[in-house]
């Protein structure tokens, strides 16, 4: 059966794309029996569509490759086009869109503007080859073939909703450089030093931590596996292996304690019971500020400067991500074409993009989606 188009993926990129594309030229193959199943789950399912504050500057990887796509269909586009289809997402904290009541009403403006398209639900792809200009298509219950394929498989984060390499395996087998795949913005586990922190699940407390030459401020989150929270999801992006370094004091200068007659566990501004925990791996005692000596400030610049080695991640199955990915460079930026095998095409997270945490990677998802799509306008398919 032959397609003009056929979409690999049923997840942010692939929807927007066939939103896009002229009715009736493209099929999407999805694995799930459901579209969008990361869109619904994804922001305590109200999906952190995007974020007020955007540029390739917040993403991981090849960022001169990113930029073409945030400036054809930046964040200001994105809330434009859902306004226009009478979606006006929620702004939190001054900074994050979600959907106001849940991740449905992005789903459904999806499903009525990709109406015209075919849709394999429920069939995994298993195989794509090409012979002359055409490409075939080999799933679990038959086999297509199309003059284009766009792999919007995404990645390995969540394998209980159908997270596969296919992606990754297809590239590969056109030639395609796969940069190794890790997951991505996820808690840390930690090394027995560290125990104590699971002793803490359920405290949060704001704090930078930095991997290298990167900074991640934010909340840290105490968990039964480690530490997990925004700032801790952030770092994840940076980090492969070694230390990091987290300043539980973030702004705050210890020399201020000594002027007071406050007990310690009061004065520092950590939750209490942190701050008591501290105090016992620092072998420190509650005393009152203007009782610490030299030493016991020495002791707790410990905290402005925590640094520990990971023991590794919470695994693909807590992670919103999949760092790595289809090597950027040879995929074309203004079309997301293969520069190896034309008519082959990869969008979203299968690429070796990946955006920090608050809206980043769907923006990507769509941004690049939106650059496909120009160039099958521009082909009038």
């Amino acid at each position: 059966m032959n397609q003009d188009i056929i979409i690999i993926g049923g997840g942010a990129s692939a929807l927007m794309l066939a939103a896009l594309l002229l009715k009736n030229s493209a099929t999407i193959i999805e694995s799930n029996p459901k579209l969008g199943a990361k869109v619904l789950i994804s922001g305590g399912g109200k999906c952190n569509i995007t974020n007020r504050y955007m540029g390739s500057e917040y993403y991981v990887g090849d960022q001169a490759f990113v930029a073409p796509s945030l400036d054809l269909f930046s964040q200001k586009s994105l809330l434009l086009w859902l306004k226009q289809r009478k979606l006006i997402p929620e702004l939190r904290n001054n900074e994050h869109y979600f959907c106001k009541n849940s991740a449905n009403e992005i789903l459904d403006i999806f499903k009525k503007e990709s109406k015209g398209q075919k849709f394999l639900l429920n069939e995994k792809v298993l195989e794509v080859s090409k012979r002359g200009t055409f490409f075939r298509v080999k799933t679990s219950k038959r086999t297509l073939s199309a003059r284009y394929v766009v792999v919007a498989s995404g990645g390995l984060s969540f394998p209980k909703i159908g997270a596969s390499p296919i992606g990754y395996e297809i590239a590969e087998n056109f030639g395609h450089t796969v940069k190794k795949t890790a997951p991505g913005l996820v808690g840390f586990t930690v090394q027995k030093e560290q125990f104590f922190f699971k002793e803490l699940s359920g405290l949060s407390t704001d704090v930078e931590i930095t991997v290298g030459e990167n900074k991640c401020k934010g909340a840290l989150l105490f968990a039964h596996k480690g530490i997990s929270g925004p700032a801790v999801l952030d770092a994840s992006l940076f980090w492969e292996k070694g230390k990091i370094d987290i300043d539980f004091l973030p702004g705050f200068s210890l020399k201020d304690l000594r002027n007071s007659k406050k007990q310690l566990s009061s004065l520092l501004p950590l939750p209490k019971r942190l701050t008591k925990s501290f105090l016992v791996q620092l072998d420190l005692d509650d005393k009152t500020g203007n009782k610490l000596t030299s030493d016991d400030l020495h002791t707790l610049e410990t905290l402005k400067r925590y640094s520990f080695a990971p023991a590794g991640t919470f695994g693909y199955s807590k992670a919103e991500v999949t760092k790595g990915g289809v090597s950027t460079d040879e995929i074309d930026a203004e079309t997301m074409m293969s520069k190896r095998v034309e008519g082959l095409f990869f969008i979203g997270e299968v690429l070796d993009v990946t955006g920090r945490l608050g809206g980043y990677n769907f923006q990507w998802a769509f941004s690049s989606a939106v650059t496909c799509a120009q160039y099958f306008r521009g082909k009038k398919q």
